[in-house]
C-alpha cells in the first residue's frame, strides 16, 4: 500500500513539473509577442524600404504579405529576431529561454524558412 501511495505521489509531482514547463513555454511565447514582434515588423519594413528598386518595388502589397509570412508563427518571428540580430543566442541563454527556443523550432518546424542555396 505504502508503494502505491509513494508512486501516486511521485506521479503528482512529475505532473506539476510538466504544469511548471508549460507554463513557461506559455510566457515565452507570450514574450515573442510583446517583445519581439513589433521590432521585427520595424526592422522588416525598414528593410524593404532600404531594398527598394524598379526590380524589387517593395510595395505595400509586397510589405503586407511579407509581414504576414513572418508573423504568422512565433517560430518565424523568433527566426526572424535571430536572423536580423535582434536578439542573439546569449539573450535566449540569459533570459532561460534556450530550451523553450529549441523545442519551439521542434514542434513549429513545418512553418521555419528552408534554408537557402547560398547557405547550404
Amino acid at each position: 500500500m505504502e508503494i502505491i501511495a509513494i508512486l501516486a505521489l511521485l506521479s503528482l509531482v512529475w505532473l506539476l513539473w510538466q504544469l511548471v514547463k508549460a507554463k513557461r513555454f506559455t510566457r515565452f511565447k507570450q514574450q515573442i509577442d510583446s517583445e519581439l514582434k513589433d521590432k521585427v515588423i520595424a526592422n522588416i519594413i525598414e528593410e524593404l524600404a532600404s531594398t527598394r528598386c524598379e526590380q524589387f518595388p517593395n510595395n505595400d502589397c509586397h510589405q503586407t504579405a511579407t509581414l504576414a509570412y513572418w508573423t504568422q508563427y512565433k517560430s518565424r518571428i523568433l527566426h526572424a529576431a535571430l536572423a536580423r540580430e535582434i536578439i542573439d543566442q546569449q539573450w535566449l541563454i540569459d533570459s532561460g529561454n534556450l530550451r523553450n527556443a529549441q523545442h519551439l523550432f521542434f514542434i513549429e518546424r513545418q512553418y521555419l524558412p528552408l534554408p537557402s542555396q547560398s547557405e547550404a
